[in-house]
């Protein structure tokens, strides 16, 4: 892990904190699963899905931090950023996607909640239902994977990255994320040798990690 850069973007106040036992359960859950001590089976996408769908019609008012510095921040200062198509894993109701579209290309959104992507009509033109444990996608033919706030899945990331491809890693709230997991983490856990730049920006933080 490269030091992680200056902050240049500061936190504002009002920083909207999850439950804390909700935060933890999910961050452990978080963590087994990227190393590898937690399964991912359909009982567990089937949770996530139905959550997220009873969670969609108020999603951007109620839930959402609505911030997008750390992406900004790891689009301005984590390059160079190949010239090629984008997957947003985990995209949501598309609050972030206008800023991915306006960095790469082409940009593809995917979720596993039906309602969050219809949510996302008008922000996301490409919008597909697919799990990110097996995407939909032929290998190294991705210049990059923007992962907000999402779970890591190590494998199936580094197989569809082209060769100088590179994994936006973006925690919106940092540590009091409930999916956050750090940046060495995500290293530890993606096959193969990657390099990575990281830093706070607003309320959140970020890493950009490109395989070696």
């Amino acid at each position: 892990m490269s030091p992680m850069l200056p902050r240049v973007l500061p936190s504002p106040d009002g920083k909207p904190l999850p439950p804390q036992e909700t935060a933890e359960a999910f961050r452990t859950f978080a963590r087994d699963l990227a190393a590898g001590r937690r399964l991912w089976a359909a009982a567990e996408a089937g949770f996530i899905g139905r959550l997220f769908d009873e969670l969609a019609a108020d999603w951007d008012t109620a839930q959402a931090t609505g911030r997008d510095d750390p992406l900004r921040d790891a689009l301005d200062r984590g390059g160079p950023l190949l010239d090629g198509p984008c997957l947003e894993v985990g995209s949501g109701t598309g609050q972030f996607t206008p800023l991915l579209i306006s960095a790469f290309p082409a940009v593809v959104s995917i979720d596993l909640s039906q309602q969050m992507l219809r949510q996302a009509a008008g922000r996301s033109p490409a919008r597909v239902r697919a799990d990110a444990s097996a995407l939909p996608v032929a290998d190294a033919s991705l210049a990059a994977v923007a992962a907000i706030d999402m779970l890591l899945f190590p494998a199936e990331t580094a197989r569809v990255l082209a060769p100088g491809g590179l994994l936006l890693w973006i925690n919106q709230l940092g540590q009091d994320g409930p999916l956050y997991l750090p940046a060495e983490d995500v290293v530890d856990a993606l096959p193969g040798c990657w390099t990575a730049v990281g830093a706070e920006a607003g309320w959140g933080s970020w890493a950009v990690l490109r395989r070696g």
